[in-house]
């Protein structure tokens, strides 16, 4: 239970599901509360699949180029460092590669938004992907594997409860409010990926 704790917290801090909230709201206020509802779900299983994919098949793709694990940590911790970063400066959807006229080609150009830009890449980015690759290096049992699934799978509904009621998060929060608890994760992100580039520094220097 510790460890799945540890991977839902960690990936829905670097995932941000309220971050993607107004981005949501934007692509589906025109739509009926079924569409809303039905690319809510979409969204979540696409982003269930992307990180599933990673975290299963990730080691091998390291394996192909020859990285190891410690280079992985440096780099996924200073992308997700940047991340955190990004939140606090309230920069978020930039980072993410979605600014607003790509935002509004989608709207008047796309029907279904479920896979970009909403699964990618504002809630499955290069920070979540690498985490997870780490994690399946990290955890190697079976029984570490199954509640990683199960923190994946666990954080997915969350974001599908969070993007099916992203309306009234928006009603009740407001702008302000979403702002202010993304600055919260904003900084629990930074320490996750400060805490991943000291974790692999302090490996690579026992190794030497």
């Amino acid at each position: 239970m510790e460890l799945f704790i540890s991977v839902f917290a960690a990936l829905f801090s670097v995932l941000n599901p309220l971050g993607t909230v107004p981005v949501f709201v934007g692509l589906t206020k025109d739509d009926t509360k079924h569409n809303r509802d039905k690319t809510s779900l979409w969204t979540s299983i696409n982003v269930c699949i992307i990180l599933l994919i990673s975290f299963f098949a990730g080691k091998y793709v390291l394996s192909f180029f020859g990285i190891s694990i410690n280079s992985l940590r440096v780099a996924g911790g200073l992308i997700i460092a940047t991340s955190g970063f990004a939140l606090l400066t309230g920069s978020f959807t930039k980072h993410k590669g979605m600014k607003k006229a790509s935002v509004q080609a989608d709207l008047e150009t796309r029907s279904e938004v479920s896979l970009t830009p909403l699964a990618i890449p504002m809630l499955a980015g290069p920070g979540s992907i690498s985490l997870l690759i780490t994690y399946n290096q990290t955890f190697v049992s079976h029984q570490q594997h199954l509640m990683s699934v199960c923190a994946i799978i666990a954080v997915c509904l969350v974001i599908y409860l969070i993007l099916r009621t992203s309306h009234f998060i928006v009603k009740a929060l407001g702008a302000s409010g979403i702002n202010a608890i993304s600055r919260i994760i904003g900084f629990i992100v930074i320490a996750i990926g400060v805490e991943y580039v000291s974790s692999a520094v302090q490996e690579i220097l026992k190794i030497k």
